[in-house]
């Protein structure tokens, strides 16, 4: 898993209604726990037959609805609990992290979103649980922005991703149409990058941007206290992939011009009517 990507939680939780709070940080604590076994399964044989115990330890006790015992389940099930969680967005989470153990490489963008639909798509529907949302049209909504948060730390950190995890998420009929190997992963995102994924990676932005701005619909369907923190975290993604765009010149006046443009945009959704 991307680590930037469950690390946003604190900033969200923050910024939330106070009585939020503790089950956002219940969330976020599941999360991390099941997100470090799965970096730990990167490591050596052993440590992926740890990985794969210790997530299968967890998918147990949530299919048993064993919360006892542990601090992260203790205050997991106190959520769950209290707003009649299920468990899907749960089995969800883990079913990814037990893919990243075992799965470096895939063929379509296809297998990426559906590992996206997993890994970050269940967080979003949780939140807006929390919330009191449960309709298909804001989980839609909210689908289409997690999952761009999630390819933004991808298309950042293909380099890292590739050097300390051996993981690499551009599809692999995307690295042959644009004619870019593996051995060029750790030039991504400095400047001794070839022009070829260079390339890649702009396109790759590109449609995770126009994803990301139709999730920005999901903003002006929810109620005043809410927008702006779901609000902030699609900037954040936003601006995450802006500074991706690999083929993006020098920064000039202009474009930290077009960077403090950004909260007026949302400004218009925040104000929108629902």
């Amino acid at each position: 898993m991307a680590q930037t990507h469950y690390e946003n939680f604190p900033v969200l939780s923050r910024v939330l209604p106070r009585r939020l709070r503790p089950h956002v940080a219940a969330v976020y604590a599941f999360a991390r726990a099941a997100d470090d076994f799965a970096d730990e399964g990167v490591r050596s044989d052993g440590h992926v037959a740890h990985a794969k115990s210790g997530l299968a330890g967890m998918r147990e006790r949530i299919e048993q609805g064993r919360y006892g015992g542990d601090p992260v389940f203790e205050a997991l099930g106190e959520t769950i609990h209290t707003f009649d969680l299920p468990d899907a967005p749960f089995l969800d989470l883990l079913s990814a992290f037990e893919q990243d153990v075992t799965k470096t490489r895939y063929e379509t963008f296809d297998e990426v979103l559906d590992y996206c639909r997993r890994s970050a798509d269940p967080v979003g529907r949780l939140v807006l649980m929390l919330m009191g949302y449960r309709d298909d049209e804001r989980f839609r909504l909210s689908d289409r922005i997690c999952t761009a948060l999630q390819l933004a730390n991808f298309w950042q950190d293909v380099r890292s991703d590739y050097l300390d995890r051996g993981r690499i998420y551009i599809p692999g009929t995307d690295l042959r149409r644009f004619g870019v190997s593996e051995e060029d992963m750790p030039n991504a995102g400095g400047p001794a990058a070839c022009p070829a994924l260079r390339e890649l990676i702009d396109d790759e932005v590109r449609r995770t941007l126009a994803m990301m701005r139709e999730g920005w619909k999901l903003i002006g369907r929810l109620s005043w206290r809410y927008r702006w923190p779901v609000a902030m975290f699609a900037a954040g993604g936003t601006t995450i992939l802006e500074r991706t765009r690999a083929n993006a010149p020098r920064p000039t006046l202009g474009d930290f011009a077009s960077r403090l443009r950004l909260p007026f945009e949302f400004l218009k959704v925040v104000w929108s009517r629902s």
